[in-house]
């Protein structure tokens, strides 16, 4: 098949699907990864697809968002919704629960609402752990590699650990949502401890601004169903879905 049947081939189906995976087209065309590859790469650079980790979305169906902002950067934008999110999330956690506590802006808000010494808290993030001790609370901080810009402990040590935890409640932080790709973040080995962690609790609550919807990052790391979406509004298009909850106004 040309070159040209190809690409025409890869924008129909996008167009009818909004995103593509390399191994569906591959089975598709019957040809190889390697030249799907290609061919989406010339797609994205003739402006005509965008390229995302694994695949593609087409040009009009979501924001896609590959750089990671660092934590300075995010901690004052949209500072009252993730206040609000961040307040009704550390309500739901009980006497007993054992949690995790992702790493991220809106979890570092839950800190303010969190006084309960007989919660542990298992943590990735360094300055999370920090606060949460001097609050005389018990934490426990994941080893492994530290990330600069986002102060995330991640890297296959983290990971390994968390498979030993066992977990009453998890609250995680994403740079992206769409219905397709589910919540999505830029950096590999971040996505593959929020998707151990989450494996690991019996309940996950993904607490997220309403800018969050319809952004697509590099890396997905848990369906939309994975877990419970905290936000301050609900964005068109996901109206009636019981995984969704707006907080209340306060």
């Amino acid at each position: 098949m040309l070159t040209e049947q190809r690409h025409e081939l890869i924008l129909k189906l996008l167009e009818e699907k909004k995103s593509i995976t390399v191994t569906e087209v591959r089975d598709l065309l019957r040809t190889s990864e390697s030249t799907v590859r290609r061919d989406i790469t010339a797609l994205d650079k003739a402006g005509k697809l965008t390229k995302v980790f694994g695949g593609a979305v087409a040009n009009n169906y979501a924001t896609f968002t590959p750089q990671e902002p660092t934590v300075d950067q995010k901690m004052d934008v949209n500072r009252e919704e993730k206040r609000r999110i961040a307040k009704y999330a550390a309500s739901l956690i009980e006497p007993g629960d054992f949690v995790y506590l992702d790493a991220g802006t809106t979890t570092a808000y839950m800190l303010d609402y969190l006084t309960d010494p007989g919660v542990t808290y298992v943590t990735n993030a360094v300055t999370h752990a920090k606060r949460l001790v001097k609050k005389g609370i018990k934490v426990i901080l994941l080893g492994g590699e530290l990330k600069a810009s986002t102060e995330a402990v991640i890297g296959s040590q983290a990971v390994k650990i968390l498979m030993n935890y066992h977990f009453t409640k998890g609250f995680f932080g994403t740079n992206g949502i769409t219905k397709k790709t589910g919540f999505t973040t830029p950096d590999i080995s971040e996505a593959a401890v929020k998707s151990m962690a989450m494996e690991q609790c019996r309940q996950c609550y993904v607490v997220a601004d309403s800018s969050k919807f319809d952004k697509i990052s590099s890396v997905s790391f848990s369906t939309l169903y994975g877990g419970i979406i905290l936000t301050d509004r609900i964005a068109q298009g996901y109206e009636g879905q019981e995984y969704i909850i707006q907080v209340p106004e306060e």
